[in-house]
């Protein structure tokens, strides 16, 4: 079980920390305020799970594993590529809900496989697939 919780709270951990880089890197190329607000909101939540995750960790005296180098640099040259021609709010908008899409896909995997975790993980994780889903529905308007 708590190999289980270690690898459900990394997977949460990871999650919330591309969601925070890849925001971070999207704010650079908009300047549509509402959307910046959006997006500043989401970046919070991201945030605030990344700090969720890594205190269960260490709570269980567990570290986090962040991601690599090789993954933080694919996501830039994904978005620097991705944005290139189109910096539209609305090109925007669909990244980040192809990347919720994905989210909420592995979340609902996860929570599945590890059925026999301790409860504050388990509440985590689905707490983080009720965000994704959110994140989602509130970037429709946009495209």
């Amino acid at each position: 079980m708590e190999k289980d919780n270690e690898e459900l709270l990394d997977y949460v951990y990871q999650n919330a920390e591309m969601g925070v880089n890849s925001i971070s890197k999207l704010m650079e190329v908009t300047n549509d305020s509402e959307f910046m607000h959006q997006l500043d909101t989401q970046k919070n939540e991201y945030t605030a799970m990344k700090n969720d995750a890594e205190k269960l960790l260490k709570e269980q005296g567990l570290t986090e594993d962040d991601l690599s180098a090789f993954d933080r640099a694919r996501t830039y040259i994904m978005i620097n590529m991705q944005t290139l021609t189109d910096k539209s709010v609305s090109h925007i908008a669909e990244m980040l809900m192809q990347g919720s899409t994905m989210g909420i896909v592995q979340a609902i995997r996860k929570l599945r496989k590890y059925t026999q975790v301790d409860e504050p993980v388990k509440n985590l994780m689905q707490k983080l697939l009720e965000m994704e889903e959110r994140n989602f529905n509130q970037l429709k308007k946009y495209v």
